[in-house]
């Protein structure tokens, strides 16, 4: 064997060793998802928040797809969440009370439409890609509140019955099925979203993301993996949405609007983008900060909520994970006061 083969196999071996490293969890990742658990034991009153903060979490997760890892930006990721809310609880109402199905068919629903608008989203510059997915979410907003005879219209889809989990876990009014069943969706949906991440085809994303021209350039297929990811982000926020349809048993049009879009937004930039963590670190602070001001300040929490933001903003562009890197790294350099530069 030459050495110019022995050297790619070592690169090649390397490389494996160091994606079969990135999809471990971590001891500070399984202290995170030790956090639920405590949540439901300290909190058992407020489990429909907790749940609440799952379900964003996972709408979050499905925006970073797009924004953090692929550098699609999009005022219209509602729509996508509103398609598998509303499959979901019509399924419900109509006959299909098995939640797992009922959520997959969610996602494939959401992922079709996004796999379609794909071809138009991917077309022209930033802005472009605003207007168009804002676009897309405003029509279908429009065709729910039509469609009334299927969705409801503007009183909302009711009647949805939602069958126990695997047969077994009935929803209950305490909301406990409800959670679990929040979490560990979430937890799975997240686990696969790691090791797509750390996979040759989320690495591919942020090279993309980083210099598309240069990716393009080597010879990666940089529109095929850019329609993939818009996909697998649509499908995971008809995820998220089938999820808000399933535990409520109710789905209205407000699943659809761009405040929810919006929202989102916020949620990834208070988390930080690009490293997924950062959608369900900022679900858990604006649904918390949302709880707090609103029972501080039931008239102005809007205006306080902004003034966080907005401090948070200009402290680091990062959301919370850049703040916390700039503390780390000064405290870093505060212990070593003779080394340059922060921590590594």
């Amino acid at each position: 064997m030459s050495a110019v083969s022995e050297t790619g196999l070592a690169s090649r071996a390397a490389a494996h060793a160091s994606l079969v490293a990135a999809r471990r969890l971590r001891p500070a990742e399984i202290a995170f998802w030790l956090m639920p658990i405590a949540g439901y034991f300290l909190f058992p009153d407020r489990l429909a928040l907790l749940s609440e903060i799952a379900i964003l979490g996972l709408f979050a997760l499905s925006l970073d797809i797009l924004l953090g890892f692929a550098g699609i930006v999009s005022l219209g990721h509602a729509a996508f969440f509103g398609l598998g809310a509303y499959t979901a609880g019509i399924l419900g109402k109509y006959g299909w009370t098995e939640p797992l199905s009922g959520l997959a068919i969610a996602a494939l629903v959401a992922g079709a439409v996004g796999f379609i608008t794909s071809f138009l989203v991917l077309r022209g510059n930033d802005l472009t890609r605003l207007m168009v997915t804002l676009g897309v979410s405003l029509m279908l907003a429009e065709a729910a509140n039509r469609l009334g005879w299927l969705t409801g219209g503007a009183d909302g889809l009711t009647g949805v019955m939602i069958g126990p989990v695997f047969g077994v876990f009935e929803f209950d009014i305490f909301g406990v099925t409800a959670y679990w069943y929040a979490v560990g969706v979430l937890f799975v949906l997240f686990c696969l979203a790691r090791y797509l991440a750390s996979s040759v085809f989320g690495l591919t994303l942020r090279g993309i993301k980083g210099n598309s021209l240069r990716m393009a350039a080597i010879g990666a297929p940089v529109n095929l993996n850019l329609v993939t990811a818009y996909t697998i982000g649509a499908a995971y926020a008809g995820v998220a949405g089938g999820l808000l349809a399933q535990t409520t048993q109710f789905a209205s049009l407000d699943v659809l609007e761009f405040q929810r879009s919006a929202e989102v937004l916020l949620v990834l930039l208070i988390g930080g983008s690009g490293y997924l963590y950062g959608g369900l670190i900022g679900a858990v602070l604006f649904k918390l900060m949302h709880d707090l001001l609103s029972d501080l300040t039931p008239q102005y929490w809007q205006f306080w909520l902004g003034i966080l933001l907005v401090v948070l903003v200009l402290s680091s562009r990062e959301g919370v994970r850049g703040l916390y890197l700039r503390v780390a790294a000064r405290f870093a350099r505060s212990r070593h006061p003779g080394r340059k530069g922060g921590a590594a």
